[in-house]
């Protein structure tokens, strides 16, 4: 009965999310797609005469433009679609240069003016021998620390419960980014009610695996190995279902498109990185006063330590699990509309955020939520500082490498099982 009423509403919140969507697309006028953008950095301001060409997804040229004075441009489209912009790097100034790929993949919505972002450099962050660099880059990865724990706790406590390594955890990063873009963009809710749905639906998601899959196969005494490569097809199936219902593009939120940079002073930053320090930092906070004060917080720490000790002392294990689930779920699609917010919105942007999951859990000490926090952050500072000293391209990779590292001089990790405190 349990399983089919979270059936239902996991089934009825997609459906209110997929509804304005489709109502939408009837109401606006046809005819008035368009995709724009404005090429500009910090120091150099506007850059004119840059050539932008627009085509479709299957290589059929739509129109070529050109940057105005003010660095802005804007091309009509016969139609909603997918369309890929690229520009031509070498009209772009002396000395400014591209930060990564000069084209975007773009979905646009009927009577939809689509915003394009392609990221330039002038250097001028690197002005003043190098300080205000690294503290660009700590302030980043700070933040990117912060957004690895909010979906890491969740899979470090889930580990720490059940003993599964569960490699369809950031499948529900994504999940909780398109909802939240479906809500806020095709359904015209403001991004803070659009991110708490999502939330929900998350926890609802987080349920669903723990009733339907994962539970089932505790009671016939599935092995940890075969749930392992369960969680790797679960991964793949999801993965690729919201590809298709998505599409293969980048997407952001509403009025989240091409955001200023605030300076402040040392480093730059848009409010919109701002309000998700800020969030992720409150949510940690309560998760952190939940596990220590709470009843059912101090009920999961138990589990984790000693699930057979736990039953017996009277502990619904059960239960327990399934808080855990459902809070993983709703965390990691957290901070999966925080991530959209930086990122823009990706089908596969969980997938490619997973092993930097791992790293943090296994870096701060499996199965603790304290341990994956700590991890968390220092992996996304160490993966934006190493870019000091290697190409952005493989930052990944210094993270990757501090885990192997860290492993050899202590293999339970920074807190380890001394301090099982999730």
């Amino acid at each position: 009965m349990l399983l089919r009423l979270l059936l239902l509403t996991v089934l009825g919140g997609l459906a209110l999310t997929l509804a304005p969507g489709a109502a939408s697309a009837q109401t606006e006028p046809a005819g008035t797609e368009q995709v724009s953008g404005t090429l500009r950095t910090n120091a150099s301001g506007p850059i004119e005469g840059v050539e932008v060409v627009v085509t479709t997804a299957d290589g059929a040229e739509v129109e070529t433009a050109e940057t105005d004075e003010n660095g802005q441009w804007a091309v009509p489209l016969p139609g909603p679609g997918q369309y890929t912009v690229t520009i031509d790097a070498e009209d772009l100034p002396e000395g400014v240069v591209l930060t990564g790929e000069n084209t975007r993949t773009v979905t646009v919505d009927a009577g939809r003016n689509q915003g394009v972002i392609i990221a330039l450099s002038d250097g001028s962050r690197e002005a003043g021998g190098g300080t205000v660099r690294w503290v660009q880059l700590l302030v980043e990865g700070l933040r990117f620390g912060l957004l690895i724990a909010m979906a890491a706790v969740g899979l470090s406590l889930i580990f720490g419960t059940t003993g599964l390594t569960n490699f369809a955890h950031g499948e529900l990063v994504t999940i909780g980014a398109i909802a939240a873009w479906f809500i806020n963009v095709q359904g015209g809710v403001p991004l803070v009610p659009a991110a708490l749905i999502a939330m929900v639906i998350g926890a609802g998601v987080g349920a669903l695996n723990e009733l339907a899959i994962w539970r089932p196969l505790r009671r016939r005494g599935t092995g940890l190995v075969a749930a392992l490569v369960i969680s790797i097809g679960l991964s793949l199936l999801l993965r690729y279902l919201y590809q298709i219902i998505f599409g293969g593009g980048s997407e952001a939120y509403a009025d989240y498109r091409g955001q200023r940079a605030v300076d402040y002073g040392a480093f730059t930053m848009t409010n919109a990185d701002l309000s998700s320090i800020v969030i992720a930092l409150v949510v940690l906070l309560l998760v952190a006063v939940m596990l220590q004060r709470t009843k059912i917080g101090k009920a999961m720490r138990a589990v984790a330590d000693n699930r057979d000790l736990a039953a017996s002392s009277g502990i619904n294990v059960n239960r327990v699990i399934l808080v855990v689930w459902m809070m993983g779920g709703a965390l990691a699609a957290l901070g999966g509309v925080l991530l959209g917010l930086s990122d823009e919105v990706q089908w596969d942007m969980g997938f490619r955020l997973l092993l930097l999951m791992f790293a943090g859990v296994t870096l701060g000490g499996l199965g603790t939520a304290y341990g994956a926090l700590v991890g968390s952050i220092v992996v996304g500072v160490f993966v934006q500082m190493s870019t000091l000293v290697i190409p952005n391209d493989v930052k990944y990779v210094g993270g990757l490498l501090l885990l192997i590292v860290i492993l050899i001089v202590r293999p339970q990790g920074i807190l380890g099982s001394r301090v099982r405190v999730g």
